[in-house]
């Protein structure tokens, strides 16, 4: 747990295979909170507070898969990283691409890590409870 509390993590995956995966390691070993939406428009309507979102609290951390419905990862990060009020939320893109072009793109469009994810169901879960241990026991955060 952060040293301030749990900290509150938004999932953007539209696989419920990969979101059971994500959901299994969290419940592991953490006190954060895992919320999840299954296509990048209402990622951005979570964020943002509205519809159906209306009062949820900002999450201090989003994980972002790249292939979304309606609206795709890189184009949900670049909309992340060009809103004032939500450029400081760390994104961590966590997909299958291991293409160089998505991984250059990523970064330019200001991702704060990618990371591809492993098709082991034991590799996926240690990768997801190290990000999880990083951003909770290492980084600081934004009004944390």
């Amino acid at each position: 747990m952060h040293e301030f509390g749990p900290i509150d993590v938004l999932l953007v995956e539209d696989d419920p295979a990969d979101v059971l995966l994500t959901q299994e390691a969290f419940s592991q070993n953490t006190a954060n909170i895992l919320r999840v939406v299954n296509d990048g428009e209402d990622a951005l309507a979570y964020l943002r507070a509205q519809g159906r979102h209306e009062g949820v609290a900002r999450p201090d951390l989003v994980l972002l898969d790249l292939n979304l419905p309606r609206m795709n990862g890189f184009e949900v990060l670049d909309e992340i990283k060009q809103d004032p009020a939500l450029r400081v939320i760390p994104v961590v893109i966590l997909t299958t691409s291991e293409a160089e072009q998505d991984i250059l793109q990523g970064y330019n469009l200001h991702a704060n890590a990618y990371i591809t994810k492993p098709v082991d169901f034991d590799r996926f879960t240690h990768v997801v409870r190290q990000i999880d241990e990083f951003f909770v026991g290492v980084v600081k955060l934004p009004g944390k």
